[in-house]
């Protein structure tokens, strides 16, 4: 049985990330028809598999029974293809409409020419993917694998699998240019409340002191010994050396003052031992750790053969394996008593979620099922709570949501979450393997409570397998799956890079979440949800994957591209200034001479003659831009039709025009806070991020119906902290 049997919907035209927010629909069960869709490479193969292909005009009967219809375009190009939401509406009454689209169907640049290098700089995102540099000559790069793709993707699947739970017409437009930017939620929030932007040019250990990556005989390893008793196991691990007691290095303050020094010990070290050898030997100790893997390696990895993550496809008569889903599902065989039924405006309305989640992917997740009207009630341990709140993730992560303290250490408070259970409809944690369990608030305990509830873990890699127990971090995972060893050029060492896996997790869950509470209303079923992220990133890295068992194994490669020339990144004028280029088409390229008058001599190259006089064109091109800034210079490229866009910085985010016009900024206090990765036309929830434990009493009363003399006797015990 899978969740989403039954559910039915419309992927239209060749666009990526359209095929991409197909894919996760068709994982999960639904039946996919795709009118005329791309099939001309190994990704895109993958990604329309399993799925009805179809080919013909759009007007025809295949859209009167969809529930959901995904289509991907610059507005001008949907009304030539007549996909526009006027006339898609015409042929469907009901369905929820999903668009996807580089900058969004409104503001003054929906209609600009756009590619995944172009986007990644227009969003900020290449200014922070691969963490601070050393030297700011460094170009910044996109990451491998059409991530803008599966990003733009994945929030049009989870925004658009929330508005179907309406049961009635609605509006989804997903902007891939602002699904990237909430990538880095944290950053906007702290540039819209005042700050300033992060700089790329490393300062001081350049968050190496939280994650850091060390070379080893056979490649590198990461570790992340953040807490003071993982450094002191850390010590441990490496044998006690000499310089264990140096007062440089005594605090986590003191290390990143004398990072430098500390990492350069740390590598003489670590260049002697295996990869895998030392990620073990952290493990063993409780330090988070993992190797730096390969494509290949992942391929045959025993964790995900445990889980069964792999499926088989047949391309070119290859037969290879490829990521299936992430999220681990168990679906009961019993029927719920009752099913949930519409009781407001909102995808959500009526639903409530109990938060146990923490710091950025759950919370995420939870931010986007409040924004979608649910309830949801958000637990925290005494004293300081989430991390979160040590910045600004609290104030834009914890938004329309209620704060409660429980002491889980506490019988009474364990009683106090299981009553909560027992009255809700969706249950998310995060905490490590095994937690919930010996509190009595695992899978098993409280769906005896709550038959109904759907229970929802989130972990490194999954609650099952030989590795489940592995101490894990997002930032980790990332150079666990690859990602952060193919995202960099050639000859420089890799970088952890910014929390990227994290808020990706984020979308996954709640798209899941809105899938199982389909399910249980259509099916009667309850769900149960065991994601792995180590998983999810692996779904995204399709096409690293694929290219590894077809024989072309991936490489760093920085901003190089095979299907476009020219496609790269060049310093312009200012400090730190950079502008991102790409050429598709011989169109294009024509254009391109008649704007740098020195390459009108090559202007009747194709595609074989410029990838021959590549180092002549990046010349041309640097020379070109070197005097100008690359706000300037991208503005006339993309006036002309050519994908163009300067690197952005968070604050330059907040300045921007098109994203003021279309409201993806909200008044917060003094300043404004980012809003969802998508718009739709029923509007969102919101208000206030919770202070610690505000709504404790009110939530004990109101849902729970105890009374002042309980909640005093609770507090008194201490199990409210």
């Amino acid at each position: 049985m899978s969740l989403l049997t039954g559910f039915r919907v419309a992927q239209l035209g060749r666009g990526p990330a359209a095929a991409v927010c197909g894919r996760l629909l068709a994982d999960l069960g639904a039946e996919v028809i795709c009118i005329d869709p791309d099939g001309a490479t190994p990704l895109a193969e993958y990604l329309n598999r399993d799925k009805c292909v179809a080919a013909g005009d759009p007007a025809g009967s295949a859209l009167a029974a969809i529930d959901l219809i995904v289509c991907e375009g610059r507005p001008k190009d949907l009304r030539a293809r007549e996909c526009d939401p006027d006339t898609l509406r015409r042929r469907n009454l009901t369905a929820a409409l999903v668009y996807i689209s580089p900058y969004g169907l409104t503001g003054p640049n929906a209609d600009d020419p756009a590619t995944d290098l172009t986007l990644f700089f227009a969003s900020g995102i290449a200014r922070l993917l691969t963490g601070q540099v050393d030297d700011l000559r460094e170009p910044p790069i996109r990451p491998v694998g059409e991530q803008s793709a599966f990003i733009g993707g994945l929030a049009a699947a989870c925004a658009g699998m929330h508005a179907a739970l309406l049961g009635g017409p609605a509006l989804i437009d997903v902007s891939i240019e602002e699904a990237l930017m909430t990538m880095a939620i944290g950053e906007l929030a702290n540039a819209g409340l005042g700050g300033n932007s992060r700089p790329r040019k490393r300062v001081a250990d350049g968050n190496g002191a939280t994650v850091t990556i060390l070379p080893a005989s056979d490649g590198y390893a990461a570790i992340s010994p953040r807490e003071d008793r993982q450094w002191a196991a850390w010590l441990t691990v490496m044998g006690s050396p000499d310089w264990s007691s140096d007062p440089r290095f005594a605090t986590k303050t003191d290390r990143i003052a004398n990072w430098d020094a500390l990492h350069a010990l740390m590598s003489a070290w670590s260049h002697q031992y295996k990869k895998q050898w030392i990620a073990d030997q952290a493990q063993a100790a409780h330090v988070p750790s993992f190797p730096l893997r390969e494509p290949a390696e992942q391929l045959v990895s025993a964790q995900l053969a445990h889980r069964d993550f792999y499926r088989s496809l047949d391309i070119g008569g290859h037969v290879i394996k490829a990521p299936g889903p992430p999220f681990g599902l168990q679906i009961s065989d019993r029927k719920c008593k009752t099913t949930d039924c519409d009781t407001g405006p909102m995808p959500l309305s009526g639903v409530r979620v109990l938060d146990f989640s923490w710091v950025i992917a759950g919370p995420t997740a939870t931010r986007y099922l409040a924004a979608m009207g649910a309830e949801v009630i958000k637990i925290e341990a005494p004293g300081r709570g989430d991390p979160g709140r040590t910045s600004e993730l609290h104030t834009v992560l914890g938004q329309a949501k209620r704060g409660i303290v429980l002491d889980l250490k506490r019988l009474g408070a364990v009683a106090v979450a299981k009553a909560l259970a027992a009255k809700s409809d969706v249950l998310i944690e995060n905490f490590a393997t095994g937690v919930m369990d010996r509190l009595g608030l695992g899978a098993a305990d409280l769906q005896s409570v709550n038959p109904n509830l759907i229970y929802v873990s989130a972990s490194g890699l999954g609650r099952t397998g030989p590795e489940a127990r592995a101490v894990a971090y997002g930032t980790l995972l990332q150079c666990y799956a690859g990602f952060a060893g193919l995202n960099r050029h050639p000859d420089i060492a890799p970088r952890v890079g910014f929390a990227w896996l994290d808020p990706m997790c984020g979308l996954m869950l709640a798209f899941s979440v809105a899938a199982a509470l389909w399910h249980r209303r259509k099916a009667g079923n309850v769900a149960r949800i065991d994601f792995s992220m180590i998983e999810a990133m692996l779904w995204t890295m399709a096409e690293p994957l694929l290219q590894t068992q077809l024989g072309l194994p991936p490489q760093p490669r920085g901003n190089d591209s095979d299907d476009h020339i020219p496609h790269g990144v060049y310093r312009c004028a200012g400090d730190d200034d950079w502008l991102s280029l790409s050429v598709r088409d011989d169109r294009e390229w024509r254009q391109l001479c008649t704007i740098v008058r020195t390459l009108m001599p090559l202007a009747d190259c194709g595609f074989r003659e410029r990838l021959e006089q590549r180092t002549l064109i990046d010349s041309a091109l640097a020379g070109w831009l070197r005097p100008q800034s690359a706000k300037t210079a991208a503005a006339v490229l993309r006036r002309a039709g050519i994908p163009a866009a300067a690197l952005a910085s968070a604050t330059d985010l907040v300045a921007c025009k098109h994203l003021r016009e279309r409201n993806f900024w909200h008044a917060y206090q003094a300043g404004v806070i980012p809003g969802l990765p998508w718009r739709a036309s029923f509007g969102r929830v919101s208000s206030p991020a919770p202070k610690l434990g505000a709504d404790t009493d009110t939530v004990l009363r109101k849902v729970l119906g105890y009374s002042a003399v309980d909640i005093a006797a609770l507090r008194e015990a201490g199990a409210l902290g």
